[in-house]
């Protein structure tokens, strides 16, 4: 079709800046094609519960989901970020988690279909969030929503934005502030991949520790080839590992989570990977390294960790920081959660238990608002 033709177009040109267009390269062009196409899913049905509107909030595509019956006051709004390591995923691989969001919490659903790496470079995942976000919160009223009552919510890497975008309008006046945020298993710090939760599930399906880090420098578009050197944190320097210390530390997890932890050997600095990967210090990028001023006025927040991730520990770390600012968390913990799993949600019998329970958990938080 048209669309796939596009698509192959888009990512080869994407692709050609890492290297020369040569067989492997096709080959990873057309794996990463079908990765795309794999992870966006079956089409959902028609739905009669809700209107379904494609729109576009300042050249950013979202889909915007209403409950079609009447409602005596302003609803709550919900802006959703997809996961997909920011190259993968998109509104349509979320139709099903989105509709469910609208339906049962009677809320209008803003599902953001933000540009995808390696097409369009960091940070313009981030910004296209941010940009869609502060639409919203601009032009809720056209949509039957409160202004006051808007949540942002994301999986994985739609965590990281999301707690970036609550982040970045802290100190804004000019728009109403966002009321709470929903981070499901998130990726929050590119410091330390070697917390026990790293060493734990290291070989676990989705995203090991490996994939994670590599998938990290293909979002990038690093070369990869120094996948082994961010893993034994060689890009981090004794200035940055005592600074952020106090933060990000295997000892701020809980000791039932710390079951076979195992300290890494010490590892020696590379300027030379350091200064390759300045972005991973961002706290755009990693948004546990924010400051203290930034962290206490940020909105309540849920936050939903999976027992076999190796993203887990940052959920955690996140959870101390914002309680120690004294912010409001609620905290579910999926003792039979992974990660990926809430993409499984709506596919019968190819769903599992835990998609069910951590979607369910997302809507009971956001009703509270």
């Amino acid at each position: 079709s048209k669309c796939l033709m596009l698509l192959v177009k888009n990512v080869a040109c994407g692709l050609y800046r890492v290297g020369r267009l040569e067989f492997p390269m096709l080959f990873l062009i057309f794996l990463h094609i079908l990765i795309r196409l794999v992870v966006d899913g079956l089409p959902a049905c028609r739905d009669s519960e809700l209107f379904i509107k494609d729109l576009h909030f300042d050249e950013v595509p979202v889909r915007i989901y209403l409950p079609r019956v009447p409602s005596a006051s302003k609803r709550r709004g919900v802006i959703f970020f997809h996961g997909g390591c920011g190259m993968f995923g998109s509104i349509r691989s979320h139709e099903r988690i989105c509709r469910y969001i609208a339906r049962t919490s009677d809320s209008v659903v803003v599902s953001v279909g933000y540009h995808l790496s390696p097409e369009h470079k960091y940070p313009a995942q981030t910004l296209d969030c941010l940009t869609a976000t502060v639409h919203f919160l601009k032009t809720a009223e056209n949509y039957g929503v409160d202004p006051d009552r808007i949540i942002v919510c994301g999986d994985s890497v739609g965590g990281t934005y999301t707690a970036s975008v609550c982040q970045e309008l802290v100190n804004r006046r000019d728009i109403p502030k966002i009321r709470a945020q929903v981070l499901i298993y998130p990726f929050l710090q590119a410091l330390n991949f070697n917390l026990p939760s790293h060493q734990k599930n290291a070989f676990i399906a989705f995203l090991s520790q490996e994939r994670t880090v590599l998938f990290i420098l293909k979002y990038l578009n690093k070369d990869c080839s120094m996948k082994g050197a961010i893993l034994a944190g060689s890009h981090v320097p004794e200035s940055i590992n005592l600074k952020y210390k106090k933060w990000i530390n295997p000892d701020l997890i809980p000791e039932i989570f710390k079951l076979g932890y195992k300290p890494p050997l010490p590892t020696s600095f590379s300027p030379q990977v350091h200064e390759a990967t300045k972005e991973l210090f961002e706290t755009r990028f990693s948004p546990l390294l924010a400051e203290d001023a930034v962290f206490c006025r940020l909105p309540d927040t849920c936050i939903i960790t999976c027992e076999h991730d190796v993203l887990r520990d940052e959920g955690f770390l996140y959870k101390k920081r914002l309680e120690d600012n004294n912010v409001k968390v609620t905290w579910h913990h999926m003792k039979e959660g992974f990660h990926c799993a809430l993409g499984f949600f709506g596919y019968g019998i190819f769903s599992f238990p835990s998609s069910s329970k951590i979607l369910n958990h997302t809507v009971n938080f956001i009703k509270a608002y």
